[in-house]
């Protein structure tokens, strides 16, 4: 389907082009105006093949806007990313050319009707709807649900890309232009208003500790201390979730909404919420202004910043979002070695992808932030049956909830092998590790055949339940922190200010909108992206403006609110409150707001500099390793330039220590 997609979308949008040639009453003209069309396509479009085969992504709008950057970025490589082999791109443009010599010399050329113009250009409106109409079939939401821009490409076609993109574009730099200065007030008030401060106990425990986050792709807290026909599914977290080391949550929700990953990413680095509609990554990220947690933690206490991910860098726009974090490096699909079985699903697999990223690792100067992405296990939960040991999963009738447990099993040991690196390197002893789930990975429409397994009949399953399904893991593992299982309730939101405290770094002066889960002052109302919330007592499931379906969490037992109207008004009373902090994490976003306040002492980031430049990293991480010499603060540094990534070891059939050995 995808294939005959491909086909199919350059057809509408040229036939449209073209045809606009045909409303000129004189046959010449209308000829040179659609060659013009041709040769401008043409030239647009062996543009965004250069510029992909650099950067990996597509022009856009802003790309244009500011084309003397872009000059300047592609300008010194442009000649070596030119092939001997694109003259096969002319090769049209050359037959069109002649073509048209043909056909305005003769003398008698056909007059095209206005109805012959009409009906050419509604037949590539047709052929354009259809292919919409196949797109739609095979990716729903793929314009209000923005993933990736090559994947409107690739079902819509680079014209289609363009367009939409620049409406984008200029429908958020209207709704910016309308902000003022003063817009930012209501949103500082709201913080300082709500604003909780540290538990002195904890604050600055971990300062000057490396901040390892991994991303737990599509895992669910009902997975932790969980048994598949008497087996432990991740037995490796199981331990850790219990150990007196790690700081552990069994009351903390996801709180992602269409955008998902995207949205758990935006909580996670700027203490913001995702979008009510798609995702905030692609759609407004790369020109948006931020006080994320890469700038934060390097600006305050000198962290260097990475991210590793096995995907390719322009999903959710990251390569363009991440500078405008503050990351220093960004290590895609690009920077590991990639086989035919080295992938599964949106990318590497998750054990190649930590036991390669080691080389990179031990090459920061410390402290570092990294943020590892994870993603084999996310839907449709596929591993091949080599990966697998021989650990025996569920048989539900469903066999996406019966693969969900063979990937998380998976991961799980993923998770073993690096941790088991970090304490043969040494870097466990120097690190707070943070382990969080970005979201739900049996959806609601499935949850009843998962039902028999958590002890319950599909006829008993409700609303309430998948909502206490939405809980996913949040640990902080450290040797020597006083851990435990907290039962507090908090979700992604309040990531950002509880780790930025634990490193010894005060929140109150940065305009995030959760709060920290070891203070006292944390308020325990959670709000969902739908307007929904949770709290140690009740679940609210918004059913309308100020219509909520109420359950008792004790018990499931749903409230009839029309008997109890003290704890009727209480609901619309907290059902107010989370749908302020929605509007007015909305509002900063939409209309980026931060670019009227900066914090003191914080620099906003300048994403052109060549800090945040991701080509040629490796050269830039020995680079800066060899200038500062014996001052270097790396792990290879400190290791006497000896690589730690012999102490990495995995059971993957694909795993292959010489590939570690590379940045020596």
């Amino acid at each position: 389907m995808q294939n005959i997609v491909l086909l199919i979308n350059p057809l509408g949008t040229s036939i449209i082009l073209l045809s606009l040639g045909l409303y000129f009453n004189r046959p010449k003209i209308a000829y040179l105006v659609m060659t013009l069309f041709y040769l401008i396509d043409s030239v647009f479009l062996y543009s965004n093949i250069l510029y992909y085969r650099e950067f990996t992504n597509f022009i856009s709008l802003n790309t244009i806007l500011s084309s003397a950057k872009a000059i300047k970025s592609l300008g010194p490589s442009i000649m070596n990313s030119i092939k001997y082999y694109d003259f096969i791109y002319l090769i049209d443009i050359l037959f069109v050319f002649v073509v048209m010599f043909i056909m305005i010399s003769r003398e008698n050329l056909k007059v095209w009707s206005k109805l012959n113009s009409v009906a050419w250009t509604i037949f590539g409106v047709m052929i354009f709807s259809f292919n919409l109409a196949l797109a739609e079939m095979n990716r729903p939401q793929l314009l209000t649900r923005l993933f990736d821009q090559t994947y409107i490409v690739k079902y819509l076609g680079l014209n289609t890309f363009f367009v939409y993109d620049s409406i984008k574009t200029v429908s958020s730099d209207r709704v910016r232009k309308n902000a003022e200065n003063t817009s930012i007030d209501e949103p500082l008030k709201y913080q300082q208003e709500n604003y909780a401060k540290p538990n002195s106990k904890y604050f600055g425990v971990a300062r000057k500790k490396n901040l390892i986050v991994i991303h737990l792709e599509s895992f669910q807290q009902f997975l932790i201390n969980f048994k598949v026909n008497g087996r432990e599914v991740t037995p490796f977290l199981d331990s850790l979730y219990g150990d007196n080391n790690t700081l552990s949550y069994s009351n903390f929700f996801h709180q992602v909404g269409q955008g998902k990953t995207s949205d758990a990413e935006t909580m996670l680095e700027t203490g913001l919420f995702g979008l009510p509609e798609g995702s905030f990554l692609p759609q407004l990220g790369p020109s948006n202004t931020f006080q994320a947690a890469p700038a934060i933690l390097n600006q305050k206490e000198g962290y260097t910043s990475a991210v590793f991910h096995g995907n390719v860098a322009s999903f959710y726009s990251r390569d363009k979002v991440y500078p405008n974090f503050g990351y220093n490096y960004f290590l895609d699909q690009k920077s590991f070695h990639n086989s035919n079985d080295s992938s599964v699903g949106f990318g590497l697999k998750d054990k190649l992808m930590f036991a390669e990223s080691t080389k990179y690792l031990e090459q920061l100067q410390q402290p570092f932030y990294v943020k590892y992405i994870t993603l084999t296990n996310h839907y449709p939960f596929d591993l091949p049956a080599e990966d697998n040991d021989d650990f025996v999963t569920s048989q539900t009738k469903n066999n996406v909830v019966n693969n969900y447990f063979l990937t998380a099993h998976y991961l799980d040991s993923a998770l073993e092998e690096f941790f088991n690196y970090l304490k043969k390197s040494g870097l466990y002893d120097k690190s707070m590790i943070v382990l969080y789930g970005d979201h739900y990975g049996i959806s609601n429409d499935k949850n009843p055949d998962l039902a028999p397994l958590l002890g319950y009949s599909e006829d008993q399953w409700t609303d309430f339940n998948n909502a206490q399904l939405q809980r996913v893991p949040f640990m902080i593992h450290m040797k020597g922190l006083k851990g435990g299982v907290k039962n507090t309730y908090g979700g992604e939101i309040d990531v950002l200010p509880t780790i930025l405290h634990l490193v010894g770094i005060n929140s109150k002066s940065y305009l995030q909108l959760g709060e920290d889960l070891l203070s006292k002052d944390h308020s325990q109302i959670v709000p969902f992206r739908n307007g929904s919330f949770v709290t140690p007592e009740y679940t609210a499931l918004k059913k309308g403006k100020e219509s909520y379906d109420v359950y008792l969490n004790s018990s499931g037992e749903k409230i009839d609110l029309s008997e109890n109207v003290i704890l009727s008004k209480k609901i619309k009373k907290l059902g107010k409150q989370v749908d302020r902090r929605l509007k007015i994490s909305d509002k900063i976003n939409n209309q980026n707001l931060l670019r009227f306040y900066t914090p003191e002492g914080f620099m906003p980031i300048d994403p052109t500099d060549d800090k945040y430049n991701y080509l040629n990293q490796t050269d830039r991480l020995l680079k800066i390793r060899d200038e500062k010499g014996t001052g270097s603060t790396s792990m290879y540094s400190k290791s006497d330039n000896d690589s730690t990534t012999n102490f990495y070891d995995s059971d993957a059939p694909e795993f292959n220590q010489e590939l570690l050995q590379q940045l020596k």
